[in-house]
């Protein structure tokens, strides 16, 4: 093989937030991918502001949620926030599925780095992925950097590489959705007046109202602010027509991100730069793709994050599906790479993971309908605040934002099969610990509450790629649980008895293969 050839198990094309993820989550199943990134070194550039939904409870299995929001301890669910620029209060859903992290892109992007290369990822910035080819095999990357240009031959490419996706277009899946022309985003961190600002991240406008964070109903358009971090306002706007007039070869200015917020509110709202240390956002967006690739899977390679779905940012679900996209396909690839994979594990990643993207595309255009101009919308605005305050209502739109209303098709049905898992305190041998905190390792995992151990002898079989742990609690979820590394409960049982000996057999075999000959020798039945 020439010397500017290597192979390779998985190469990921893109080194945003879910390419790092990832590659962390191959890494910590003992697979070693490359990391390729067009640019020199990560983007100043603040494209998301957050988390918002499950997924941080996913950081936290991880144990990336502490980095991630500066707490300690179990995430805490948000009292209150918003859908259609309405007010959402959650108070009294139970339990509640919507968390909220405020972290602006730059800096997630820092915390996976970092954990990507204390994992022994190789992560190429500056390495740019220039075209691809394939056989039965592997696929054929072409690479470019500083230093020339070489080619990998991995087994399996996975595309990360945003909403405009070189691979996606080499490879021909297409990119269907819709494009509202003619509008215009602006977003940009700013200077507002001391005496507008009240101190708990909110701003009054005099003549205008008071705001917080989210999107807010004007009749010129949409006004949102938000304080990410402690004294750095963000505003922004959307205007529903105009954006023809602008080119994105032509950045945007601050004067015309005044002039947008001064249209929108009626009034004039004096901005200035910024004054504290960069990066500092200032972008303008034209026009607001919705699409979902037809299929994530062609062969060998697999599309993720922006390169699979792109929505509207309102509400916050970019990442909240993206990454959660990256667990669902990281142990399903390592098992794949190991050996070990059951028939057709691989399609799973589109079966499971397509809908919940179908889901945030209907929401998303929903919300954008829901803010959209004109007296109709006033009156369906009016209509839908009174529905948001019965909590039936408030509880289907939580877990609708959270991601948590979809259930995935695991072959059992037990009310937990399918759901992120139960996070509870437990005791085990080695003492007390939190259901999260056992999935660190990204390894499935058998967790028995009832007082037998012929669950785990069942197990025992699978003992290579399964941890059985015995644990106890007052009030246990179940008798048995069965949680794949992404978080999801792939069996469970109330009655540990004959029964539910075979349906865990069967529940093995489906997610985690045929066990291994010397691990079954060893075995009791």
């Amino acid at each position: 093989m020439p010397k500017n050839i290597a192979t390779t198990d998985v190469v990921i094309a893109g080194a945003g937030p879910n390419g790092l993820m990832l590659a962390c989550e191959l890494a910590l199943a003992g697979i070693r991918p490359i990391v390729l990134d067009r640019l020199p070194a990560p983007s100043l550039e603040p494209k998301a502001n957050g988390l918002a939904g499950q997924v941080a409870r996913v950081l936290d299995m991880r144990d990336l949620y502490g980095a991630f929001s500066g707490n300690s301890g179990a995430p805490v669910p948000a009292p209150q926030y918003i859908f259609g620029g309405m007010s959402l209060d959650l108070t009294a859903v139970q339990p509640n599925p919507v968390h909220l992290v405020l972290k602006p892109q730059p800096e997630m992007v820092e915390i996976l780095t970092k954990r990507a290369i204390d994992l022994g990822v190789d992560l190429r910035w500056g390495h740019a992925l220039t075209d691809i080819a394939r056989d039965e095999d592997r696929v054929t990357v072409s690479v470019a950097s500083s230093d020339g240009t070489y080619t990998l031959r991995p087994r399996f490419l996975v595309a990360a590489d945003g909403g405009k996706s070189l691979v996606r277009k080499r490879i021909g899946i297409d990119f269907p959705g819709v494009t509202a022309t003619g509008h215009v985003a602006r977003t940009g961190h700013v200077t507002v007046p001391a005496k507008l600002r009240i101190g708990d991240g909110r701003i009054t406008i005099p003549g205008v109202g008071t705001f917080g964070l989210g999107h807010h109903r004007l009749e010129r358009g949409i006004f949102v602010y938000a304080e990410l971090q402690p004294d750095r306002p963000l505003i922004g706007t959307i205007e529903f027509q105009g954006g023809e007039q602008f080119s994105d070869a032509v950045p945007m200015t601050l004067d015309e991100l005044q002039s947008s917020a001064d249209r929108v509110l009626g009034t004039h709202l004096p901005l200035s730069a910024p004054t504290w240390p960069g990066p500092h956002n200032l972008r303008r967006t034209i026009g607001q793709n919705t699409r979902i690739a037809e299929h994530y899977r062609s062969g060998n390679i697999f599309l993720l994050g922006d390169a699979a779905h792109v929505h509207s940012a309102m509400g916050g679900p970019g990442l909240n599906l993206g990454l959660q996209d990256t667990v669902n396909l990281g142990w399903k690839l390592a098992a794949e790479l190991h050996g070990w994979a059951p028939a057709n594990l691989l399609d799973t990643y589109e079966s499971e993971r397509h809908p919940v993207a179908e889901r945030v595309m209907m929401y998303t255009l929903s919300q954008a309908a829901l803010v959209s101009p004109g007296p109709e919308t006033t009156a369906l605005r009016t209509l839908f605040t009174e529905l948001l305050h019965l909590p039936e209502v408030s509880t289907h739109i939580a877990n609708l934002l959270a991601g948590s209303d979809i259930r995935y098709d695991v072959g059992d049905p037990h009310p937990l099969s399918g759901h992120l898992f139960p996070d509870l305190d437990i005791e085990t041998t080695t003492g007390p610990t939190r259901i999260a905190e056992l999935l660190r390792p990204a390894h499935p995992l058998l967790l028995t509450f009832a007082p037998t151990t012929t669950l785990s002898t069942i197990a025992a079989p699978w003992r290579d790629r399964v941890t059985s742990i015995p644990a106890t609690c007052p009030k246990p979820p179940a008798a048995a649980l069965l949680i794949r590394p992404d978080g999801y409960v792939a069996w469970a049982t109330d009655d540990p008895t004959d029964a539910a000996h075979t349906a865990l057999r069967t529940a093995l075999e489906r997610w985690f293969g045929t066990p291994n000959p010397a691990e079954s020798e060893g075995a009791v039945e």
